[in-house]
C-alpha cells in the first residue's frame, strides 16, 4: 500500500501545484517572478546550474550530471559553458543544433537522457514552472499573445524580451472564442513529460521512403475538412508533430545524420529562425532545445560531403569522450550492475578496477614525452601520486591529443563479459582474474579490434593482471597486520621521534633501563630505503618531515601516518616486507598447523569484514597471493 499511497500523493501534489488563470493574471505572476518567462534554453541552464556546482582542480563540477555521468568533467564543463550557459544568455549558439559527438557507450544518450528527466523535475519546481495557453496543442508562450507593435512597450514594463509570433490556431482561438480581448485568454500552468508529449519529444529516422515530414510538424485532419470547408483552416490540422510537442521544452534527434535532407532544414530553419513552416500556415515559432548525437565516424562522413556545409555550419559539435579514470570507470561498471539482474552476484573487491585498467588503457594515447608511459599516464590521470611528476604534466598530456578516449574498449563490452562470466561460473562469485579471463577470450570476437590493436589489448590484458597482483599482496598482507592501524601508528612514532632526535642532535631515552642511545639508523633506513630514498637523501626526506610535522603542531593538527604521502607508503611497506614470510609461509601451506589454520581464519573473517569480500572469494584471493609469494 505504500506505493499506491505514493501515487495519490503525487497525484496530489501535481493538482496543488496546478494554477489556471486569465491573461491578465498571468501577467500579474510574471512582474512577481520574471524567470516564468524564460527561455527554453535559459530554462535547461537554470536547472543545471541550481542543482549545485562545485570547483575542482580549476574545473566546474556539475552536480545536476553526478549521480550518473562519471568522468567527464571536462567534457560537461564545456557542454554546460561553452551552449547552454551562452544560449541561456541568448546569444547566437542557441540558434545551432546542439550535436553530441563520440564513441558507443561513452554517455552521449545518458547525458540526453539526464535532460529530460531532468525538465519534467524541474517543471514541477517554482523555479521551473511552465505557463501556457490553455488547450493550444503546442503548449505556446502566453505573452505571443502581445501584439508586435506593443513589444517595445512590453520590454520597458516589464523588461523581458518576446520572440515568436502567436501560432495560427491560437490567432483563429483569439478573435473567435475571445473577441480579440487577450487579458481574457485562459493560461494554465504545464508540466514536461516525455509520455505525454508534453515539452519533451524524441524523433528517430527511419526509412526515408515511408517516413512522413508530419512526424516533425503534424499533418492535416482530412476527417475535420468537411466540416472546417479548408485544409488552410487551422482546426483542421494536428498540431502534433515532434517539433510542436516538444515546444517549450526540447527535443531528441537521434541518429541526426542518418536523415534524410527535408527532416534536417526543417531544424535549421527553427534553430536560426526560431520557427517552422507546416501546412498551408504562415511560419509557425518554438523554443525548444534541439539536442542530436551520432558516433564518430558518422560524423567524419558527414562533414567530408560538401553537400552538408550548411547544416554543418548551423552545429554546435560537443566531443563526449570514454572517461579516462580508473577510479570512475570502476563507478560506471558499479551502476551498470546494479542497473541490472546480476546485481545479486558478489564480485570480488578489486575485480572491476583490474577490468577498468584493462579498458582506461586502451583508450589511452602513447605520449609524446618519452619519459611517460601509458601506466603512468592512467595514473596521473586517475590522480595519483607519481614521483618527479605535478598537475602541471598532467595539463599538459591532455592537451597532447584533442581526440584521446574517442577510441578504444566501451564499458558495455565489459559488463557484457562479466555477465558471461556469472553465467558460466555458475556461483555466486566472481574476482578480477575470472573477469580479466573473460575479457582476453572475448576479444578475439570484437568485431570492431584489428589485429594490430588484438596484440595491444592482449598486452594491456596482461599490465592489468599485474597491478592486479601488486592490489591482491597488499591487500593480504594488510589482513595479516592484526590492528594494522595501531601497527601503523606504532611504527610512525618510533620513526618520527628518532627522525626528530637525528635533525636536533639529541639523544633518545631508553623507556626501560632509562639510559641515553643515538637515534635508531638502522630503523630509519628500513623504512626510508622502502621509498628509495638513497643515503645522499635521507638528510633532506627527513629535515621535510620535521617541517611537516612543526606545522601540524602549530595548527594544532595530529600528525599521523596519512599525514604524509609518501611516508604513509613507507610505512605500509615497511609492515608488509616484515610480514611477507609469515604470509608466504601460512597462504601456501597445504596442510597449515593449528597456528596456522587460526591465523588463516582470523584472515579470512577480516577479509570478510572490513575489506568486503565473502567466504569464497577470500579463500580463492588467500591461495592465489600464496602462489605469488611462493613464485
Amino acid at each position: 500500500m505504500d506505493i499506491l499511497n505514493k501515487v495519490k500523493n503525487d497525484r496530489e501534489t501535481e493538482k496543488q501545484l496546478g494554477w489556471e488563470g486569465t491573461f491578465a493574471e498571468y501577467l500579474d505572476l510574471v512582474k512577481e517572478n520574471p524567470t516564468i518567462a524564460q527561455t527554453a534554453h535559459s530554462r535547461v541552464y537554470n536547472m543545471i546550474k541550481n542543482a549545485g556546482v562545485k570547483e575542482k582542480d580549476n574545473h566546474k563540477m556539475y552536480q545536476f550530471f553526478g549521480t550518473a555521468i562519471f568522468g567527464l568533467e571536462s567534457a560537461i564543463e564545456s557542454l554546460v559553458e561553452e551552449y547552454f550557459h551562452p544560449a541561456a544568455r541568448r546569444l547566437d549558439v542557441r540558434k545551432r543544433i546542439l550535436l553530441l559527438m563520440g564513441p558507443v557507450s561513452g554517455g552521449k544518450s545518458t547525458i540526453v537522457s539526464l535532460l529530460k528527466r531532468g525538465l519534467e523535475q524541474y517543471s514541477r519546481t517554482d523555479e521551473g514552472a511552465v505557463y501556457a495557453i490553455k488547450n493550444c496543442p503546442m503548449h505556446e508562450d502566453p505573452l505571443h499573445l502581445i501584439p508586435q507593435h506593443l513589444r517595445e512597450d512590453f520590454y520597458e514594463e516589464y523588461g523581458i524580451r518576446i520572440e515568436g509570433s502567436l501560432s495560427p490556431l491560437n490567432t483563429m482561438r483569439l478573435e473567435k472564442e475571445y473577441g480579440g480581448r487577450i487579458e481574457d485568454v485562459k493560461v494554465q500552468r504545464i508540466f514536461f513529460s516525455e509520455d505525454k508529449r508534453v515539452g519533451i519529444g524524441t524523433f528517430s529516422p527511419s526509412d526515408p521512403k515511408s517516413q512522413d515530414i508530419a512526424d516533425l510538424t503534424g499533418s492535416i485532419d482530412f476527417s475535420t475538412i468537411a466540416e472546417f470547408g479548408s485544409e488552410s483552416d487551422p482546426r483542421a490540422y494536428r498540431f502534433d508533430g515532434e517539433l510542436n510537442k516538444a515546444n517549450r521544452g526540447m527535443m531528441e534527434f537521434q541518429e541526426i545524420l542518418k536523415s534524410d535532407e527535408k527532416f534536417l532544414w526543417h531544424l535549421l530553419s527553427l534553430t536560426q529562425e526560431g520557427n517552422f513552416k507546416a501546412g498551408r500556415f504562415a511560419l509557425i515559432s518554438a523554443d525548444e532545445l534541439i539536442i542530436a548525437h551520432t558516433n564518430e565516424s558518422e560524423y567524419k562522413s558527414f562533414i567530408s560531403n560538401k553537400k552538408n556545409e550548411a547544416l554543418h555550419s548551423r552545429m554546435i559539435v560537443m566531443p563526449i569522450p570514454y572517461n579516462l579514470k580508473v577510479s570512475e570507470e570502476e563507478r560506471i561498471y558499479q551502476k551498470m550492475i546494479q542497473e541490472s539482474d546480476i546485481a545479486d552476484v558478489h564480485v570480488a573487491p578489486h575485480a572491476l578496477r583490474a577490468a577498468a585498467i584493462f579498458s582506461i588503457l586502451t583508450r589511452l594515447k602513447e605520449s609524446k614525452k618519452q619519459t611517460v608511459d601509458v601506466v603512468k599516464k592512467m595514473r596521473l590521470y586517475d590522480g595519483e601520486s607519481v614521483e618527479g611528476y605535478n598537475q602541471i604534466d598532467v595539463e599538459d598530456l591532455l592537451n597532447e591529443y584533442a581526440d584521446e578516449g574517442m577510441s578504444g574498449i566501451d564499458p558495455r563490452y565489459v559488463i557484457n563479459r562479466i555477465s558471461s562470466t556469472i553465467i558460466r561460473k555458475e556461483v555466486p562469485s566472481i574476482n578480477a582474474l575470472d573477469v580479466l579471463r573473460s575479457l582476453k577470450e572475448g576479444l578475439n570476437q570484437h568485431p570492431s579490434i584489428s589485429k594490430d590493436d588484438l596484440d595491444k589489448y592482449l598486452n594491456y590484458i596482461s599490465i592489468a593482471r599485474k597491478e592486479y597482483d601488486e592490489i591482491a599482496k597488499k591487500e593480504v598482507q594488510k589482513a595479516f597486520v592484526y590492528s594494522y592501524e595501531e601497527s601503523a601508528k606504532t611504527l610512525m612514532d618510533n620513526y618520527l621521534d628518532n627522525v626528530e632526535a637525528y635533525c636536533n642532535q639529541n639523544k633518545l631515552r631508553d623507556p626501560l633501563t632509562g639510559e641515553e642511545m643515538n637515534p635508531d639508523e638502522k630503523l630509519m633506513r628500513s623504512i626510508e630505503e622502502q621509498i628509495g630514498i638513497s643515503e645522499n637523501a635521507k638528510k633532506g626526506f627527513r629535515e621535510e618531515i620535521l617541517i611537516r610535522l612543526s606545522a601540524y603542531a602549530r595548527k594544532g593538527k595530529r600528525f599521523d601516518y596519512q599525514s604524509h604521502e609518501r611516508l604513509r607508503e613507507a610505512i605500509q611497506k615497511k609492515l608488509f616486507a616484515d610480514l611477507k614470510d609469515v604470509v608466504k609461509i601460512t597462504t601456501s601451506s597445504k596442510t597449515p598447523n593449528e597456528s596456522q589454520l587460526k591465523k588463516i581464519n582470523e584472515v579470512i573473517a577480516r577479509l570478510i569484514d572490513e575489506h568486503g569480500y565473502n567466504s569464497v572469494s577470500a579463500n580463492e584471493l588467500l591461495r592465489y597471493v600464496g602462489s605469488l609469494l611462493n613464485r
